[in-house]
């Protein structure tokens, strides 16, 4: 019997039935202490000190863990100081793993935020404030935590995002005029607003699959035309990389030049649900809703990046450890704001990128371009771990990326679990380059061990997501093999809502044995050009795509080419992937430079309605869309 399957059926009794009287439990509620001893009638108050007790029962050997240990967490909000770290020490086995868990009932929040109170009616002058906004500002101190005012770019108003001040929703968007690349400079349309301080504003750009946000350095006002130039090191970045650049429709031939839009600055806080930092007096001004009144709301704004990280090591993963029915709440991601943010694709910042003055690498004689990335940091974060299970979790208010399996991580689960309200993508897992390894090569590491592996993403409701960056995707998968991901629901993404591979490369390496099944797309490509509904990369030998329903595929209003859009893509070197029984709307299709092996058969309207209404969410899980 393997392993996964003595796990499932372990989880299976922890979840379902409950502990005998030899499991150890632990007890967790906002009322409690942490120099209580945990029990369900004197909790601690802190899930870091749960964890903590369950690693000292484990290490004494103690008898009550022979069954596993539940650590329940009554209901409210907990606000973290820290990540809560989950460690080798803190492994159970297949037979009695380590679950947190919700009290019967309750909606425990582990939150990486803080609030923001004393708000108070500002009648003050605010230079810079637009006109239509005095008399509406409420304005607040900026938290401070461990002595430091904190920075951030998101903000919660009783549950719901506030907009951080931007021209985005004044309207159409206008587009780049010219581009200097010598010069690092950007030529745009004068803009209405007579910005005062450039510290605070940040330019956002349309770059084909990804935006850039670039932190501007000057404005220079020529007339009817303003010259932009950049902090570094976005700056270089922005002007040396090669894919994907800013786009200049010379030939009028598209939908114009690239377009953009600002954000951040006082001058653009001119709606109800708008904010702005003051981050040199460490004020917040913020232009209420209708009906919402200040002195009685909830305001939260992110302070950690993660808020719990599994990590073992190659020799010693963490095993068998779970979550279920827990929210992950506010999370921050401040590079945009410290070294701005000019993706390859799929959110993967790059670090350094040139255009190769004679083409070519040991794997790909043509490639004329050279990328190294660094990777958004996640709500929750996985490493070196096994048999680790999401079930029934909600992963909301987040600035980059939800959940991130990110090396070796194997025989684990997600499931049953909502994602919405993200910045980035939902669920992500795999190898993607970085620092040290080039995007655009095959990756097969001489230790297995850290690859992700056995994984399944299987009734999990995705939506909202990819709210800020615009280039991230749903589900995420790069170098990763016998990954199952089945039965989610995936709706209103701005880029791709399932991509598959990395490496754009036609040389077999560690994808393999991957699979796309039944999952419902819908209201994906929102924003962005060049996508899929499921969107595939590289040689993926044995990958099959069935049964999936893909529909309300959106026109990208701001895209130079917003029909460059498809119900399944495979890109570049996509080879040996078996694509059969796809349910979409209309037969638009696209492969880019594939490789051999790939298989295609009764894809498209045809396809039988059983199979359109039996994609999704499973009917035990239908609950999630409530």
């Amino acid at each position: 019997m393997s392993a996964r399957f003595l796990f499932k059926i372990s989880f299976l009794f922890v979840l379902l039935l409950g502990f005998t009287a030899n499991a150890a439990e632990l007890w967790v509620s906002p009322n409690g202490k942490d120099s209580n001893p945990g029990t369900k009638e004197a909790p601690f108050a802190t899930v870091h000190m749960a964890l903590r007790k369950a690693r000292e029962l484990r290490r004494l050997n103690d008898p009550s863990v022979e069954e596993g240990i539940k650590i329940y967490v009554a209901g409210g909000v907990y606000y973290f100081n820290e990540p809560l770290q989950v460690r080798p020490e803190d492994a159970g086995t297949t037979e009695n793993p380590t679950v947190i868990m919700t009290e019967r009932n309750a909606k425990p929040v582990f939150s990486g935020g803080v609030k923001v109170e004393d708000w108070q009616k500002f009648n003050g002058k605010l230079h810079g404030l637009p006109e239509e906004a005095k008399g509406h500002i409420w304005v607040a101190s900026a938290p401070v935590v461990g002595g430091q005012q904190i920075q951030f770019r998101q903000m919660w108003v009783n549950d719901e995002k506030a907009v951080r001040a931007t021209n985005l929703d004044d309207g159409e968007l206008d587009r780049i005029l010219s581009v200097d690349g010598e010069n690092q400079e950007m030529w745009i349309p004068t803009p209405s607003q007579d910005f005062n301080d450039p510290d605070d504003l940040e330019f956002v750009i349309h770059q084909w699959w990804a935006i850039a946000n670039l932190r501007v350095k000057d404005i220079e006002v020529q007339g009817d035309k303003t010259k932009l130039t950049f902090h570094q090191p976005e700056s270089q970045i922005e002007f040396e990389h090669p894919w994907p650049a800013p786009f200049i429709d010379e030939e009028n031939e598209y939908n114009g030049n690239s377009a953009f839009f600002f954000q951040g600055a006082i001058e653009l806080l001119n709606q109800p649900g708008e904010w702005y930092l003051d981050k040199k007096l460490g004020k917040v001004y913020y232009w209420p809703k209708d009906g919402e009144d200040l002195n009685g709301a909830e305001v939260v704004v992110p302070f950690l990046e993660t808020i719990v990280e599994i990590e073992g090591n190659l020799e010693n993963p963490v095993r068998n450890f779970g979550f279920s029915g827990i929210g992950f709440e506010h999370t921050t991601w401040m590079r945009p704001s410290e070294r701005g943010h000019v993706p390859l694709q799929a959110g993967f910042y790059i670090l350094e990128a040139y255009k190769l003055q004679e083409p070519g690498t040991p794997d790909k004689s043509s490639l004329e371009n050279q990328a190294w990335t660094g990777r958004q940091p996640a709500g929750v974060m996985v490493k070196n771990a096994s048999n680790i299970r999401f079930e029934n979790c909600i992963f909301q208010h987040m600035a980059a990326t939800g959940l991130d399996l990110v090396s070796g991580v194997e025989f684990s689960d997600v499931i049953g679990n909502i994602f919405r309200d993200i910045g980035g993508t939902a669920v992500q897992l795999g190898f993607f380059g970085g620092p040290d390894f080039e995007a655009h090569l095959p990756y097969n590491p001489a230790d297995e061990r850290e690859l992700v592996h056995n994984i399944e993403i299987r009734n999990n409701l995705i939506t909202n997501v990819t709210n800020e960056d615009w280039g991230t995707v749903g589900i995420g998968v790069g170098f990763a093999h016998d990954v199952n991901i089945e039965h989610n629901e995936i709706r209103d993404v701005n880029y791709s809502g399932i991509s598959l591979g990395w490496g754009w490369t036609k040389t077999i390496s560690a994808s393999k044995n991957n699979r796309i099944h039944a999952n419902k797309i819908h209201r994906f490509a929102k924003q962005m050009y060049d996508v899929g509904g499921i969107y595939t990369l590289s040689a993926q030998p044995n990958m099959e795509i069935s049964e999936n329903a893909i529909f309300d595929l959106m026109d990208a209003p701001y895209a130079h080419m917003p029909h460059h859009h498809q119900y399944i893509y495979f890109d570049e070197a996509s080879s040996y992937i078996r694509a059969n029984d796809n349910w979409t709307e209309k037969d638009k299709f696209f492969s880019n430079s594939p490789g051999p092996g790939n298989e295609w058969e009764n894809n498209g309207p045809e396809v039988s309605e059983e199979i359109k209404e039996k994609a999704g969410l499973e009917p035990e899980y239908q609950y999630l869309r409530d």
